[in-house]
């Protein structure tokens, strides 16, 4: 028996994967303005179990925006990494970030080494270079770890399709909903649960999610509205008015996030206010949040869900942003969108034949629409994408990822997300 024990021991070990079966929580401060970042180490933290990946540790699907891997100090060995976006990174292309130094709060989740091990963490800039790290010591004896004990908040499962082990672990969570309205987040949480899973791929992929509803109390009903002077006292402290946009909804608050999650087992975060207010954002590897009682909820869901889930980009455009995301000398990380610098890494093994590049203007190909050619063959390369009307490119005329009324992810976006959930699964 004791040599089953070690040699078990071995093969978790050869594998990348934690007897310990915990939970490290790393919190970050990442401040700086337009030019310069930086990142400081806040706070350790670990509790029970660990509802993380389980295969592919030693990778990324994506590169995003940054990454944090976990690798043992003794070996070298790259135990867990994960890429990721921040609302930081994306604070530095506004005009604020030209002439103020802001600090916005981080949390990573990684699975507690069984020995001492590195922590490394970085950022890239918009061309993917690496713009700033850090690297830190791990000690699982370490004294200053805090140990948490969390006692689960009311939550209900909408769907459950297995154990934490082996199934991706969706939390949908409840914001400006007061305790006398939870039951009314509850069917909130089903209808975004019902949206996202209509589909496709995550319809033919339902049986590798768990989705939990997640029901914190506020002692207000409804979100802040800064440009209204309306601040309320509310669970994730979310408000409208990020970087001054009007529409954009997002918390800064994550170690308040997070502390109120702890005792659920949760990957990926969904967060449904309760205002009818249009609005919401979603950042890669971090959150969704969106509005539930707006006409056009499920569609937006969906969409945050995929910024936030699969690390797609947006593919509407504008001509007045403030400074641009994307460069004409370098790849977006994005699966859905292109410059042409490497579109080989892209999808250019999925368009037809007889596709120009760049494609045809839509207005034509609408017009072949009509006249019953096959949906696939809209599959090409068209000018407008990633908030840019020049120089970015997206693969289809409309997409869920484009606009509120398309009825479905484009046939590129659809590869991309089932590419997510299967890195994740298998």
């Amino acid at each position: 028996m004791h040599q089953f024990i070690l040699a078990f021991a071995c093969l978790l070990l050869s594998l990348g994967l934690f007897a310990q079966e915990k939970t490290l929580r790393v919190d970050y401060i990442f401040s700086g303005t337009a030019r310069s970042q930086t990142i400081s180490l806040d706070e350790l933290s670990c509790y029970d179990g660990w509802a993380g990946r389980r295969v592919n540790t030693d990778s990324v699907a994506v590169r995003g925006n940054g990454r944090i891997s976990l690798t043992d100090a003794s070996t070298g060995k790259v135990l867990y990494c994960q890429s990721f976006s921040t609302l930081f990174q994306e604070w530095q292309t506004t005009e604020e970030a030209t002439r103020v130094s802001r600090a916005f709060e981080n949390v990573f989740l990684l699975p507690m080494p069984l020995d001492k091990a590195y922590v490394y963490i970085e950022l890239y800039d918009v061309k993917g270079n690496v713009a700033s790290s850090l690297r830190h010591i791990v000690d699982p004896c370490d004294v200053l770890i805090r140990q948490v004990k969390p006692v689960p908040p009311p939550h209900e499962y909408i769907l459950r399709s297995g154990g934490m082990e082996d199934k991706i672990d969706v939390a949908i969570v409840a914001e400006g909903y007061t305790a006398g309205e939870l039951q009314l987040f509850y069917e909130d949480a089903r209808k975004a649960v019902e949206a996202i899973l209509s589909h496709e791929p995550f319809s033919s992929y339902r049986d590798c999610f768990n989705f939990v509803a997640v029901a914190l109390p506020s002692e207000d009903s409804g979100v802040s509205v800064p440009c209204e002077g309306d601040w309320k006292n509310t669970a994730v402290k979310s408000h409208f008015s990020t970087f001054y946009m009007d529409r954009y909804l997002t918390t800064l608050r994550l170690k308040n996030l997070h502390d109120k999650l702890a005792g659920i087992p949760y990957e990926h975060i969904v967060i449904l206010a309760n205002t009818d207010t249009y609005g919401g954002g979603g950042i890669f590897n971090s959150y969704t949040l969106t509005t539930a009682h707006h006409p056009s909820f499920r569609p937006v869901v969906v969409h945050e869900f995929g910024h936030s889930f699969a690390g797609l980009a947006d593919e509407y455009y504008y001509d007045d942003q403030y400074s641009e995301y994307y460069y004409p000398d370098c790849e977006p990380w994005e699966q859905n969108i292109t410059t042409l610098f490497d579109f080989r890494s892209k999808w250019d093994d999925m368009l037809p034949k007889e596709v120009v590049i760049p494609s045809a203007p839509v207005d034509d190909l609408w017009k072949s629409l009509k006249e019953g050619k096959p949906a696939d063959g809209f599959i090409g390369v068209y000018e407008g994408a990633g908030y840019q009307s020049k120089g970015v490119y997206r693969p289809y005329p409309d997409c869920r990822m484009k606009t509120n009324s398309a009825e479905a992810f484009c046939p590129v976006c659809q590869r991309a997300i089932s590419r997510m959930i299967e890195f994740q699964i298998k």
